[in-house]
Formats: structure tokens, sequence, C-alpha cells
């Protein structure tokens, strides 16, 4: 565990490309894998199964959800999306609108999708640094997702982020709105937070 997180994070001279990223994440498909705006690669424990779990109900909803509307495409933690700042991050779960997709080509697709998802969610597991999840919310804020839900199972409450706006802090709430992003989409949290 490195600052709070069950994360390791290596610090490689000279910084990775998006080339050679993908490379080190093809030749060892066995690690979850991101990598920083400063080109730090940052390994990922595995999550615990309670963890797991919560999250497969988060990605199943919005899953459901976008099967309904046919409005976009949903993402598991396992998509790397490569940011506008350099970064590759794969949030817990993400959305991009079908309008966005359709723009990237057949190998954009492939592999770490050069953008930043519309909505954005992070699971704050026990062992994660509230900081540092912050952190990753706010630059996906400034990469262009337009809504993200930091879901935070610890303190069973939810800090909600928009462009250009306060934070929003619920406590122990029983469901999200998807607001204008996910139009109609309401997350129930029964199995999520508590």
């Amino acid at each position: 565990m490195v600052n709070g997180m069950t994360a390791l994070i290596l610090k490689l001279p000279p910084r990775l490309t998006e080339v050679q990223f993908y490379r080190i994440c093809r030749a060892n498909p066995e690690l979850r894998l991101e990598r920083t705006a400063s080109g730090e690669l940052v390994i990922m424990s595995p999550t615990g199964t309670e963890t797991g779990a919560r999250n497969s109900s988060l990605t199943g909803q919005l899953w459901s959800w976008n099967e309904r509307t046919g409005l976009g495409q949903v993402f598991d933690s396992s998509a790397g999306f490569s940011l506008p700042d350099g970064a590759t991050r794969s949030p817990d779960a993400s959305w991009v609108s079908q309008q966005r997709w359709q723009q990237l080509s057949a190998e954009e697709k492939k592999r770490f999708a050069p953008l930043c998802p519309d909505f954005v969610a992070e699971l704050r597991s026990p062992g994660d640094s509230l900081a540092e999840l912050q952190s990753k919310m706010s630059k996906y804020m400034a990469n262009g997702a337009r809504l993200g839900w930091l879901l935070d199972t610890v303190r069973q409450r939810v800090e909600i982020y928009r462009p250009g706006q306060q934070v929003e802090i619920m406590e122990s709430p029983n469901s999200l709105s998807g607001e204008e992003v996910l139009p109609d989409f309401r997350l129930d949290l029964s199995r999520i937070l508590y």
C-alpha cells in the first residue's frame, strides 16, 4: 500500500509514450495499469470481493440503462482512456456518448480511446486514499468529463463533480440522478454504499 492506496507508483524516466504504455499493458495482461499525466506508471492491486460486487452493481445499472436508451457506450474498470493531459486512466465505471464514440476510428476504439469519458465514477475501497481519488476526479473534470461520482463506501457519502462547479457532497443518499448527462438514469445505491 502506497500513501494509503492499494497501488504502486513507479517513476520511469523518460516519460512513457502512449504506444510504449499500450505495449507494456499488452505484455502484462494480468496487471491493472494506469499512467499519470507526468508519466508515472501506476500498478493497481485487485479489489476485495466486496468492492468487486459493489462495482458490478454500479456498472450493471449503468449498462442496463444504456441498453434501454442506446445513448452511448458503457465501460467497466478494465477500459483505459488516453486523456488530453497525457494520462491513461481506467475509471471504475464510465460512459461515452454515442456521437463521440462514433467519431473515433476503429483503431482508436481497439486501444485506449483518446478522450475523456462524458461520465466517470470511482468507488472508494477501504484501503484507498480519499485525497488521491479526489485528485483523480478533479483531473477527469479538467480533461472534459461532464459528470463524475466519487462513491465513498467508507463514509457512506457521494461527491458529485461537475465542470466549473464546487463539488457537491451528499451524505447517505439512497440514489443518484444522472442529470442531463445520463438522462433518466437513477443509480440505486443500496448495494453500493451500504
